[in-house]
């Protein structure tokens, strides 16, 4: 169930729409982002009662660690509203679950915003894109155009990353300290929850990805193939993890491998600070403080559903007035 609280809060109003400049690349930096999150179908028939769309919580409280605010955004609105929401967020999280990559709803939405920050991105309006497993799944799929999946399972598995030479002087890892690029290499810091995913061959096999985006890391599957595990693009701030940095620090189902060591909570907090920071280079925003108020994920209550929190988002809402 939403909530709306209309009001707004006194530092708005006594804030310009300057910000600050960063001293180190000399560009403005947006000190306030937020981070769109795409819903996902609820599929699952015991959640179906809450609502029709959902987001784990563990993805708002990755990105709201990082130091950013959270905006669902539904996979409902007509174009003019995605382009609306574009121009108002810092960026944008694809996160992992069980849609369909080529024909859902949540593939059609992202193709959407895939294809304004790609215009964006062109003409020096800075706007990151992340996916997680089904996230990184759907970007290899936006890129080229086909899908090229295949079973790579690795289900409940915590692995080290085997990286690549592009790993250390990427722009995702680059300020990791070196003992958490060695842990990283070395220690079970990553949680993989996936039945397929893009074999480094038929990466390199494709044009159109091989061009794109650059392998930071792979990792074998139960079935022995060498899959992908990690890939940021080389011209964009577009990013993939086919594992879950968001579980280490905020998922404790018992039955599920979650890295919970200190480095692999070290990792997922610079990731996700890493990709905030991404956003705070992009100048979007709300028209006025009222409409961004209203947009954020603050505005709903998350269920407790077995382990974890889930926000999730159907027709009935309520409004209210307040203070």
């Amino acid at each position: 169930m939403a909530v709306f609280v209309s009001f707004c809060l006194l530092y708005f109003s006594c804030c310009s729409m300057a910000v600050p400049m960063n001293r180190n690349r000399q560009t403005p930096v947006n000190d306030r982002p937020i981070i769109g999150i795409l819903t996902q179908i609820v599929v699952d028939d015991v959640m179906k009662p809450f609502g029709s769309t959902y987001i784990s919580a563990s993805y708002v409280k990755y990105i709201e660690s990082g130091g950013s605010r959270v905006m669902p955004i539904k996979l409902t609105h007509s174009i003019a509203e995605y382009e609306r929401i574009f121009n108002s967020i810092n960026g944008l999280l694809l996160v992992g679950g069980s849609s369909d990559i080529e024909t859902s709803d949540f593939a059609r939405v992202a193709g959407v915003f895939y294809k304004m920050a790609l215009k964006a991105n062109d003409a020096g309006d800075f706007f990151p894109i992340w996916g997680t497993c089904l996230g990184l799944q759907l970007l290899t799929v936006l890129v080229s155009g086909e899908n090229l999946l295949t079973k790579t399972e690795a289900e409940n598995i915590a692995l080290p990353l085997n990286l690549t030479a592009e790993a250390h002087s990427s722009r995702m890892l680059e300020d990791f300290p070196s003992d958490v690029m060695k842990a990283l290499s070395q220690e079970p810091l990553t949680g993989n929850f996936h039945h397929y995913g893009v074999t480094k061959q038929n990466f390199q096999e494709n044009e159109k990805l091989l061009n794109f985006f650059s392998i930071l890391s792979t990792n074998i599957a139960e079935n022995g193939a060498t899959f992908v595990s990690t890939m940021e693009a080389k011209r964009y701030p577009f990013y993939g993890v086919q594992w879950h940095p968001e579980v280490n620090s905020f998922q404790w189902n018992p039955r599920r491998h979650y890295p919970h060591s200190k480095n692999a909570v070290r990792v997922a907090s610079l990731l996700a600070e890493f990709f905030v920071n991404e956003g705070r280079r992009s100048l979007h925003h709300f028209d006025t403080p009222e409409e961004e108020a209203a947009s954020l994920i603050y505005n709903y209550t998350p269920i407790f559903a077995g382990y974890q929190q889930i926000y999730f988002f159907g027709d009935l809402k309520v409004e209210f007035s307040a203070l």
